[in-house]
């Protein structure tokens, strides 16, 4: 498969993020309040707020009249990042997991890369918790994830499309955790069945389609708490949300002063202390829920 190839697959599949790793804990609180949000200040230009699951499932991609409306009212699109045009934001420089992984790890990663439709050299030099996202995800049917789509229809509206953070930002995010630690979260997805991810995929939808907190607190307990150490996670937790919130925040705040804005990203990114919704509050703004 060629690289740009698997850059549609990455953008498309880890956008923030893992579908398992980082999704059962995406919607505990935001559920709780909703996932679409109108933002109104008498400073500021008006924001809508959509929580999004990166999936291309068809369940989530059934878009509302609110939704379109939403979107046509809005001057600028904005999702996390953007498509990155460079390969080495996916890729080990000067490292290979032939080097790193048992022969029978291996196996699972080669097995997992064709399942996934991507070249086993390209695999084989590809950052470990960027691939473990990928391989603990269910495989893609189109090229449009919720988020793509949305931002297609934001294209033929003739809008314009920006992303929160860089490519480069956005897909070395948990760059600074040591080889021990990725390949902790490689192994972890490895040792995943097909059924153990169909599963839990299903359950995400569900609760995802029906905002019941208290679920997806229980499946973030029993699924995200099971995979890893809880260090770790703690630690991977507060890179991929807190401290990316306070710089999405910022910048949406920034663009917000002279632009109407749409902004499409993972759901985690709402909720919380220092997701957006507290964050637009802060500044001002007055947030209803848009059914």
């Amino acid at each position: 498969m060629r690289i740009i190839r698997q850059t549609v697959l990455l953008r498309r599949l880890l956008v923030a993020s893992f579908i398992v790793f980082l999704s059962f804990s995406t919607f505990t609180h935001a559920a709780e309040s909703g996932l679409f949000w109108r933002a109104d200040s008498p400073v500021g230009k008006t924001i809508y707020l959509f929580g999004t699951i990166h999936t291309d499932d068809n369940r989530v991609t059934d878009f509302s009249l609110a939704v379109i409306n939403a979107l046509k009212s809005s001057d600028v699109f904005i999702m996390e990042t953007t498509a990155a045009n460079d390969s080495k934001a996916f890729m080990m420089q000067n490292s290979s997991l032939e080097s790193m992984l048992t022969a029978e790890e291996l196996e699972k990663v080669y097995a997992l890369a064709e399942f996934h439709v991507m070249h086993r050299n390209a695999v084989l030099r590809m950052k470990p918790w960027l691939l473990a996202g990928i391989f603990d995800s269910p495989k893609p049917l189109t090229p449009f994830a919720q988020d793509n789509l949305l931002m297609s229809k934001a294209e033929e509206l003739g809008k314009k499309v920006i992303g929160i953070e860089t490519a480069t930002a956005h897909f070395g995010v948990l760059d600074d955790l040591s080889e021990y630690e990725q390949l902790m979260m490689l192994r972890a997805v490895l040792k995943r069945t097909p059924e153990d991810r169909e599963r839990d995929f299903e359950q995400l939808i569900n609760a995802y389609l029906g905002g019941d907190a208290e679920k997806l607190a229980a499946l973030n307990s029993q699924i995200t708490g099971g995979m890893l150490p809880a260090e770790l996670w703690e630690k991977i937790r507060s890179k991929l949300l807190d401290e990316r919130n306070v710089l999405m925040a910022e910048r949406v705040l920034q663009e917000a002063k002279a632009r109407s804005l749409f902004i499409a990203v993972g759901a985690s990114h709402l909720a919380g202390d220092t997701g957006l919704i507290s964050s637009l509050k802060r500044a001002g703004y007055q947030l209803s829920a848009v059914k």
